[in-house]
């Protein structure tokens, strides 16, 4: 199996239509063990959720910007496993404010929670995680991610946290890579998880999308995106860090749909 006797940590996951639930689902499929985790008032969504895996499994409360969390998450993972194979960071959050075609308007301090939050919690986990992996002779980090290279209609400071995220996916693959950790993003399409119905004008990103993208496009299925997470925290991708992986349909390579044509 691909994840045959690894030790893995998802992290956000709220619903069982979240990329991290099935990210979990499929790699306890493949042979992982896991441990999540939730926050805050979602905390019990999360317990709920884990019950419709095909091993339930412990959950722990972890908001990445408190730094007790985070000792905790290094606490119990030290106690239970001794080491950690891989983690999913599947973590962001911007105040209403920083989205919605608010961009001039947005207040530093809420531009600051969602880079904080959504970019540097990156390092943050990995941080916390790197005794646990070194434990393990290497290990791979994954981020979720959505590509950003063009600005979408209402994400505003979102976008510009996930462009963060990007380069600093990019500077901890520099800097783990003599650990023998691989640190990879995995960017999604659009899928209609409880965080994405929360951006307004989600919806027209679902009509961009039938509109241009090579292959098509299900904003229902989160399986395709959650393999691929699967894959890079596996054995199978060994020499592959430091980069952003589209599961888009091939929406980013072009620039218009196919059209009508043949």
């Amino acid at each position: 199996m691909l994840l045959e006797e690894k030790k893995l940590l998802v992290t956000g996951v709220l619903t069982d239509d979240s990329i991290a639930w099935h990210t979990a689902r499929i790699a306890q499929e493949e042979g992982a063990e896991i441990v999540v985790t939730g926050f805050g008032r979602g905390l019990r969504l999360t317990e709920r959720a884990v019950q419709r895996l095909p091993a339930p499994c412990d959950v722990l409360e972890l908001d990445i910007n408190d730094p007790g969390h985070v000792e905790g998450l290094t606490t119990d993972l030290t106690r239970r496993w001794g080491r950690v194979d891989g983690a999913l960071h599947a973590i962001a959050f911007a105040p209403g404010d920083a989205l919605g075609g608010n961009f001039l308007n947005t207040p530093v301090d809420s531009a600051q929670t969602a880079f904080v939050t959504s970019a540097f919690s990156y390092k943050t986990l990995a941080v916390a995680l790197l005794p646990l992996m070194q434990a393990a002779g290497g290990g791979a980090l994954v981020a979720m991610d959505f590509d950003n290279t063009q600005a979408w209609p209402a994400y505003d400071w979102m976008g510009v946290a996930k462009s963060a995220l990007q380069s600093v996916t990019r500077y901890l693959a520099r800097d783990l890579g003599r650990y023998g950790v691989r640190v990879n993003a995995v960017s999604a399409g659009p899928l209609g998880t409880v965080a994405a119905k929360s951006i307004p004008g989600f919806e027209r990103f679902d009509e961009v999308w039938a509109e241009r993208s090579p292959l098509p496009w299900d904003t229902t299925d989160p399986d395709p995106v959650a393999r691929m997470v699967c894959v890079l925290l596996s054995d199978w991708a060994p020499m592959t860090t430091g980069e952003i992986v589209h599961v888009d349909g091939g929406f980013h390579a072009v620039a218009a749909g196919p059209g009508s044509g043949e």
